[in-house]
């Protein structure tokens, strides 16, 4: 199952000193051979946090977009549109998801299952059950 993965993931990936580097780097060295997506939101939140002034290690948004272009390059990758609406009825269950933290996370989750993929994150509590048709093998939480 392709491994959709999550803005944390892109960023640890990304930046060598982060905290999870390395676990995220096997996880994904072991799974690479399933394949890995990003999507619009994916990229665009990965660019914007490693290129704010307050990150620790701050980098160039151009530095970042150059070195996230060509890990997509990678003939495992594969971009996801962002293809589903929030609002169509069954992709999300709105009374369960609690917080607001939850709204990108719940998307994401919804746009992996209906892709036939696994969104892989560092985030613990996602709402498995506020999004249609998800069942456990469409979420990994790296810990």
């Amino acid at each position: 199952m392709r491994a959709f993965l999550d803005v944390n993931i892109l960023i640890a990936l990304l930046d060598g000193s982060h905290l999870h580097h390395g676990r995220v780097t096997d996880w994904l060295s072991s799974h690479i051979d399933e394949g890995w997506a990003s999507s619009p939101i994916t990229q665009n939140g990965c660019i914007r946090i490693l290129s704010q002034p307050g990150y620790p290690n701050p980098v160039p948004a151009a530095q970042v977009a150059k070195r996230l272009a060509e890990a997509t390059q990678h003939p495992s990758h594969a971009f996801w549109a962002d293809s589903i609406s929030l609002l169509h009825p069954g992709h999300l269950m709105w009374e369960r998801i609690l917080s607001s933290r939850h709204v990108t996370d719940a998307y994401l989750l919804a746009l992996a299952v209906q892709q036939g993929g696994r969104f892989v994150t560092l985030d613990r509590g996602i709402p498995l059950d506020a999004v249609g048709g998800a069942l456990t093998e469409h979420l990994a939480v790296i810990s």
